[in-house]
């Protein structure tokens, strides 16, 4: 029996892996597709033509599906909120990886569960254990070791990678609170819809919204896939395998972007975000396994 557990966990481990090397591949080819873009079409024009995409593919999916009339509205504000996060925190990526090197971003990025771990208690009401406010004081340090601020190596570029990761955060928190009644039809319908909007609004303020060339439509159709894909892969991951065995795998995106980065935009890696991006990782996983020993399950997982 032992022998055969076994084997089934390494198992899972093995297909967890699987689908988090179509997540890594995902997220890298999307900042490479948004890099691409963002010389023809500004941060506003990517995030309309994006969520008004996908919007359509998730009404055309959502109706074959017969899913539809689980659209309801009795959480408007909450999505506006959540979808107003993410569209800054989305932004603010796309400019970021157009300002710093690609490695760099990523590694702010992954601050995006510490900074979530402070609003929780705002948003959710949860408890700010122990913990978890040392597992955001270690991720604050990794910041403040990558970016070495004064006031010459702080950058709009950088400044741009931390809201964005805060965007992410205020993301997902609102996001688990939209998950205790809502269901995933709902959520990515609204999201979807309210981006597609607020990218219009901003993108055609002044009147003047650029349509892609012919070369930018793959690099668009990049972005929209590998979005999707790239999130379809975690959640797959993440319902095989707990957080963490899934989160270390999530964390080789980071020299993989490096790796890109070097070879095609000539961008050196530092010891500096190396170190920072160290204790960042460190932050998240020790949090991580604090709270996966703390959760006991009652009954069947759902």
């Amino acid at each position: 029996m032992t022998a055969s557990v076994a084997n089934a966990d390494s198992g899972n481990v093995l297909r967890a892996a699987l689908w988090m090397t179509g997540a890594i591949t995902s997220f890298s080819l999307m900042a490479i597709a948004g890099r691409a873009v963002s010389f023809e079409l500004d941060t506003f024009e990517i995030m309309f033509y994006r969520s008004a995409i996908g919007l359509v593919a998730v009404l055309v999916v959502a109706g074959v599906a017969g899913k539809l009339h689980e659209v309801t509205r009795r959480n408007v504000g909450i999505h506006l909120l959540r979808n107003t996060c993410h569209f800054a925190g989305q932004n603010l990526w796309f400019l970021a990886i157009t300002l710093i090197p690609l490695a760099q971003v990523f590694a702010l990025e992954f601050t995006a569960p510490l900074w979530a771990l402070l609003l929780s208690p705002f948003v959710l009401g949860e408890r700010l254990t122990r913990v978890r406010v040392l597992a955001a004081a270690a991720g604050f340090i990794g910041i403040l070791i990558i970016a070495r601020p004064t006031p010459d190596s702080i950058s709009i570029g950088m400044l741009a990678g931390i809201a964005a990761a805060v965007g992410f955060a205020g993301t997902a928190v609102l996001t688990r609170k939209l998950t205790r009644t809502e269901t995933l039809t709902c959520i990515l319908v609204y999201m979807t819809a309210i981006q597609s909007a607020l990218g219009l609004i901003f993108a055609g303020y002044d009147g003047d919204i650029a349509l892609p060339s012919a070369a930018s439509v793959p690099w668009l159709s990049v972005i929209v896939l590998c979005g999707l894909v790239a999130h379809l892969c975690l959640t797959k991951a993440l319902a095989i395998a707990p957080a963490t065995v899934v989160m270390p795998f999530d964390f080789a995106r980071l020299p993989l972007i490096a790796v890109v980065g070097a070879l095609f935009y000539d961008e050196a890696v530092s010891l500096y975000l190396i170190a920072g991006a160290a204790m960042i990782f460190a932050a998240n996983y020790i949090n991580i396994l604090a709270e996966t020993r703390s959760w006991r399950p009652h009954g069947r997982v759902v």
